[in-house]
């Protein structure tokens, strides 16, 4: 039961403030995978009633940090509110939805690492749940590129430069357009972000990096 739970952060939810979060239960799972997960299940989720799905989210990330329930009241907002401001992203108008993602101050191998984790955790709930015949061309063939970068081979590592920053960039980009497309398409009503306004497709194949 989660009653008497806070609703939400009171700040802004990043990267960072999760990372700290898990390290603190000692968990070393990725907080973007995981927000990949997290993503994707809102995007398909049209169910207005969203109460079972945050407590299915609240316990799901309770058992990543090893725990029946957060120590503090601080944490279980904390928690809430990661979800519930990408929910918000998603559907606002101003289409500024972020993944979680390390910010510029990580290297670009630590950031790519990221981007590759967050695309997993996406393209395995939509692996799960099954692709609809509804969804555009356009979102499908975005899905197929997302499935490419969960398995980009970072192995060998990549450039520290602004070439492979570029392509860093342009990635993260597809990645959010395409959480979007997901999210609106499943949600009638939203704007439309598959077309740039110059007839351009924006969930357009995306680059390799470097």
């Amino acid at each position: 039961m989660m009653s008497n739970i806070p609703n939400g952060a009171e700040e802004a939810v990043d990267f960072s403030v999760i990372a700290d979060l898990f390290l603190s239960y000692g968990s070393l799972s990725s907080p973007s995978f995981f927000d990949g997960r997290m993503v994707a299940a809102l995007g398909l989720d049209t169910e207005e009633d969203d109460v079972d799905a945050t407590d299915e989210w609240f316990r799901e990330v309770c058992i990543i940090l090893g725990v029946e329930s957060p120590r503090s009241r601080e944490d279980a907002a904390l928690i809430l509110g990661w979800r519930s401001q990408a929910k918000e992203q998603l559907s606002a108008e101003q289409m500024d939805y972020e993944p979680l993602l390390p910010d510029e101050l990580f290297s670009l191998s630590e950031r790519a690492e990221a981007l590759k984790s967050w695309a997993s955790g996406f393209s395995e709930v939509i692996d799960d749940h099954g692709r609809s015949a509804d969804w555009s061309e356009a979102l499908t063939e975005a899905l197929d590129a997302m499935k490419e970068i969960s398995q980009l081979d970072l192995d060998e590592g990549i450039g520290e430069d602004a070439e492979t920053e570029a392509d860093l960039i342009a990635l993260t980009e597809h990645v959010r357009i395409t959480a979007l497309t997901l999210y609106i398409e499943n949600h009638p009503g939203q704007p439309h972000v598959l077309d740039d306004g110059n007839g351009n497709d924006s969930s357009a194949e995306p680059p390799q990096i470097h």
